[in-house]
């Protein structure tokens, strides 16, 4: 190898831009803890309606330790916990849980139930409810479920021409919490242009936790030549993070669930790394690309912080009580689950606590 001369260019530094805030929000702190919760204090099993959260690792980890997931509520013996997922359940749910004689545990994010509360009072007041989401996706379902008469899904801006309302003085839009800012506004702003005296929410619906992962990697995506993701193939709030590094200006952005699962030759001419990670992920996958990409030479480790989080939500008010007698009593009682052992396991989700 010939010596470097004086008049060539020094190798360019690698490095790795590292998102903060990323990784879990408050709702998935407090769902995670909660399955941990039900089965150190009731045993396994305790049976999950859906992945509790979308994130592959998350799911594995909680099987193990005696989490059963099954996709619809009928699957769950009777006499049985179930717990319903951070991303919510319609209204009909509930009364299959109570008709198999179930225990549930609403493990609800309180960011979803705000949804479903404002869904519940547009349609009492006889709006039609236009909401902005991905079809088939479990929030969405759950809201939908909420007020099927008066919602209408719209998924993105391609969706709007063909919006139809019963009365155009009496519409309002609502969201899915986990998609894209900019995306869903401009959804917003069709739907204004087609419908003048659209209504908004009182808040924006799209929770704090997304909007705060899309705003670092916009401000990161833009010096980046890669931005990895770290977040599951299902995972709503993750996907949207590598459309927003490439709308940001990252050359180039990949979903991984583990470090394994980086192709080597992502790294070819690449200068700079962005990564971060979906509301659904636990920071040792971080760290675990961390050590991936350091034993490849990005070991140079700069945080692009763009906001602070300190919410925290209670955890669900049923983890404080007997669930498991609870259980056996409906299974005793005639007729199904009615009376005071009915009304006790079920009930709306505690709100924030700051």
């Amino acid at each position: 190898m010939e010596p470097m001369t004086a008049d060539a260019p020094a190798p360019a530094s690698r490095r790795v831009l590292l998102a903060a805030p990323r990784g879990y929000c408050a709702g998935v702190d407090r769902a995670v803890i909660a399955v941990e919760k039900a089965l150190e204090q009731y045993g396994a099993p305790v049976y999950v309606r859906h992945e509790i959260v979308h994130n592959k690792y998350v799911v594995q980890t909680l099987e193990r330790k005696g989490a059963i997931f099954v996709e619809r509520t009928e699957e769950v013996p009777e006499g049985s916990i179930v717990m319903f997922s951070a991303h919510g359940v319609a209204p009909v749910v509930h009364e299959e849980a109570a008709r198999g004689k179930l225990a549930t545990i609403d493990a609800t994010c309180p960011l979803v139930t705000k949804v479903h509360k404002e869904a519940i009072r547009y349609a009492n007041e006889d709006f039609d409810i236009l909401l902005i989401g991905h079809e088939g996706h479990e929030e969405v379902i759950g809201t939908s479920g909420e007020a099927p008469d008066h919602i209408t899904i719209v998924d993105g801006p391609h969706d709007v021409e063909k919006v139809t309302v019963r009365d155009e003085s009496k519409v309002v839009w609502l969201s899915q919490t986990t998609l894209s800012v900019d995306e869903t506004m401009e959804t917003v702003d069709a739907l204004k242009t087609k419908f003048p005296l659209l209504v908004s929410p009182p808040s924006d619906d799209i929770c704090y936790a997304t909007s705060n992962r899309q705003e670092a990697v916009k401000v990161m995506g833009k010096d980046c030549d890669l931005v990895i993701v770290v977040g599951s193939k299902n995972s709503s709030n993750s996907i949207r993070l590598v459309e927003v590094a490439l709308d940001a200006g990252a050359k180039a952005s990949y979903l991984v669930d583990f470090a394994n699962e980086i192709d080597e030759a992502w790294l070819e001419g690449v200068t700079t790394v962005g990564l971060t990670s979906g509301a659904s992920v636990p920071e040792v996958l971080v760290e675990e690309v961390l050590e991936w990409l350091a034993a490849r030479g990005y070991a140079d480790v700069e945080i692009v912080k763009t906001a602070e989080e300190s919410i925290v939500f209670s955890l669900p008010k049923e983890l404080r009580r007997d669930l498991r007698a609870e259980a056996a009593e409906l299974v005793g009682a005639q007729g199904g689950a009615t009376g005071p052992a009915s009304d006790a396991v079920s009930g709306p989700v505690p709100g924030a606590q700051k």
